[in-house]
């Protein structure tokens, strides 16, 4: 297996890590770049806080994060946009307009793939279905079983994306729904373990599919006190995930954890907070060989 290793920098909010941030024989040699962008439980929040907010005024909006993102877009093309769940329920366009105004705006984004998160059933796994036809991009979903249900067949185990000739795997782990979630509102979705599907899902990217980068979006949460299996433990349990893109906790990273998998190598796992407040960042560089170095940061939106 390439070696992969990850740098990570302290940076201040909102700024980025160049290259400055990369040894100098590794830079010399770097020859791609590929770009991740996240948000996570974004919560319907479609304008920014207001000024009289007492924690984060004037902060958010899609609109903002779409200029971002079309910037950042232009300095990188090779760019993924993604997010890791909660797209519904905060706000009152949620309560008009049932999802549909969140998913049309994120489809203007240009959203690469999101997975689906608790609150993304507040409406019935029926009102979720019923707004799949405004969302142009893919949910991915690896440890739901939708079965038996109006999602069957709506959603991707895993999916590959290639950016200047590199292959980045995709897949999508959600949390239990049991005593989270009404089980009227989720019907028949088994949820399946999400180590489990990982490991399984990983193994497939990597070792099948000879992808370069694999890439878990996690509504999983970062860490618990309690057994719960959570973005930590995730990345100690398993060995062919460079990065977890987690939400469900609301945990505010203000640079990415490096954790240690089961292989001996490092793995990133990264979360933005809430409410479309900040935009994750991830930059990857690649070798000729195709060994990897990555770093993070988050925009301040």
């Amino acid at each position: 297996m390439k070696r992969r290793n990850f740098i990570q920098q302290t940076a201040a909010t909102g700024a980025f890590i160049g290259l400055g941030g990369l040894s100098l024989s590794f830079a010399a040699n770097t020859k791609r770049h590929i770009t991740i962008l996240h948000t996570n439980d974004v919560h319907s929040h479609i304008e920014p806080l207001g000024p009289n907010d007492p924690r984060n005024p004037n902060m958010g909006g899609v609109a903002r994060r779409a200029t971002l993102v079309e910037n950042i877009r232009k300095e990188n093309p090779n760019t993924l946009l993604l997010d890791a769940g909660d797209i519904f329920q905060g706000t009152p366009f949620f309560n008009f307009y049932g999802g549909e105004l969140e998913f049309k705006l994120m489809s203007k984004l240009r959203y690469d793939a999101a997975t689906i998160g608790n609150h993304d059933f507040d409406n019935g796994i029926d009102g979720l279905y019923s707004q799949l036809p405004h969302a142009e991009f893919d949910f991915i979903s690896s440890n739901y079983d939708f079965s038996n249900t109006v999602m069957d067949g709506h959603t991707l185990p895993h999916k590959i994306f290639t950016k200047d000739g590199i292959r980045i795997g995709v897949f999508g782990l959600g949390i239990e729904l049991q005593g989270l979630v009404n089980d009227h509102l989720y019907k028949e979705t088994k949820y399946l373990d999400p180590i489990e599907i990982a490991t399984d899902m990983s193994r497939i990217l990597k070792e099948e599919e000879k992808c370069d980068i694999v890439i878990c979006l996690s509504h999983l949460g970062y860490e618990y006190k309690s057994e719960k299996v959570s973005d930590i433990k995730l990345a100690k349990a398993t060995k062919n995930i460079d990065l977890i893109i987690g939400g469900h906790t609301h945990t505010f990273l203000e640079k990415p954890t490096i954790e240690t998998n089961q292989a001996g190598k490092p793995v990133l796992v990264n979360q933005v907070g809430c409410f479309g407040l900040y935009l994750g960042r991830i930059d990857f560089y690649l070798d000729e060989d195709n060994n990897v170095q990555g770093e993070g940061v988050r925009i301040k939106v």
